[in-house]
């Protein structure tokens, strides 16, 4: 745009995320804001919870581009777009919209997220943790007239490696089919899939990794890549557990878990096993809406505080670890070298 430094040192220009968009227009141009969970991935925003001067003089950014910061769970003003006086009370980014929808209020619980990737984030309280394990530090939300922090870690590939069995090997016709057909069998057969299709995420951070299969014999079969497929989702969420935990310092009493692929009770179970601690499925799966709805609600007044939101947060199942512990380590020791297997694939010096 010509003359856009111009206008920006001016104040004529507006930047945000889509957040601030939205709100922006349905307030019909009256307010310009930012909650920390959104502002934090602007790398704008520094963890005492204001914008960041040196990063802003170091890259130039005028202060006047940017929106007021306010909570995560407030009345921001109202809209008439709609039919009627609307307030807009909440606003997060969507994994920590989904911790707080699991309810996880207390420093050690953690909820993880099965969507086309895997998004873990542990709650760890009111001071930030900077992670020794190339983990995210970041504000979970602000509520209540305080901040509080998360560890997060994402795996790229989770339930799109679902998708890659129907769309590009061919092997089930929808993403449903899967659970049936990795049941047919035992286990894997000691087939082990990487589904490092675009590097690996958390916490191994390998642009050069690739998808790796071993273990392959004449008596693999289909039902095996797709029990090895499953497994290989769960496989990576233990790895980025491991490190979260040992970066806390705290001793979880089970995980949360979320989003689309959660529905599958396989993997679930084989979730529980290899972590060797329970994993709990809330009935409402989409937990992002309901966090963002309980975020608004406290704001509003249509809950009063967290205690009521726990009483509202209903189990759907339970999965207790039915593997032995000493089964659980062998299974990730093979993983792992598996994984080895996968790592700086695409390295050339």
């Amino acid at each position: 745009m010509t003359g856009a430094r111009v206008r920006a040192e001016r104040g004529d220009l507006a930047f945000g995320t889509i957040e601030s968009w939205l709100v922006w227009k349905l307030t019909n141009r009256l307010q310009h804001i930012i909650d920390p969970t959104n502002a934090s991935r602007t790398m704008l925003y520094n963890l005492r919870g204001a914008w960041d001067d040196e990063l802003l003089a170091l890259l130039d950014i005028p202060r006047s581009l940017l929106p007021e910061l306010r909570s995560s769970s407030e009345v921001y003003g109202e809209t008439t777009l709609l039919g009627g006086a609307i307030k807009i009370a909440g606003i997060a980014g969507d994994q920590q919209a989904a911790l707080f929808g699991q309810n996880c209020f207390e420093a050690g619980m953690a909820k993880n997220t099965y969507g086309t990737g895997c998004f873990m984030l542990m709650n760890v309280g009111r001071v930030p943790q900077i992670s020794r394990n190339q983990l995210i530090s970041t504000v979970a939300w602000e509520q209540g007239g305080r901040l509080e922090y998360a560890l997060e870690g994402s795996v790229f590939i989770g339930g799109a490696v679902v998708q890659w069995l129907r769309d590009g090997l061919g092997i089930i016709q929808t993403a449903g089919e899967v659970e049936q057909l990795a049941a047919s069998v035992p286990d894997s057969g000691g087939v082990y899939l990487v589904p490092a299709f675009a590097g690996l995420g958390a916490p191994y951070w390998d642009q050069y990794a690739r998808g790796t299969i071993t273990g392959i014999t004449r008596g693999t079969t289909r039902a095996h890549f797709a029990r090895a497929a499953l497994d290989g989702i769960a496989f990576q969420v233990a790895d980025v557990l491991d490190v979260m935990k040992e970066d806390s310092g705290i001793v979880m009493q089970d995980l949360r878990v979320d989003g689309g692929a959660a529905a599958n009770d396989m993997l679930m179970q084989f979730q529980a096993d290899i972590l060797q601690t329970r994993v709990v499925r809330p009935k409402v799966i989409e937990t992002t809406a309901l966090g963002a709805a309980y975020l608004a609600g406290l704001a509003v007044g249509f809950w009063s505080d967290r205690s009521e939101l726990q009483r509202s947060w209903q189990v759907d199942r339970s999965f207790e670890p039915q593997m032995s512990a000493d089964q659980a380590a062998y299974r990730r020791g093979r993983w792992k070298e598996a994984l080895s297997r996968a790592r700086d694939w695409e390295r050339h010096e």
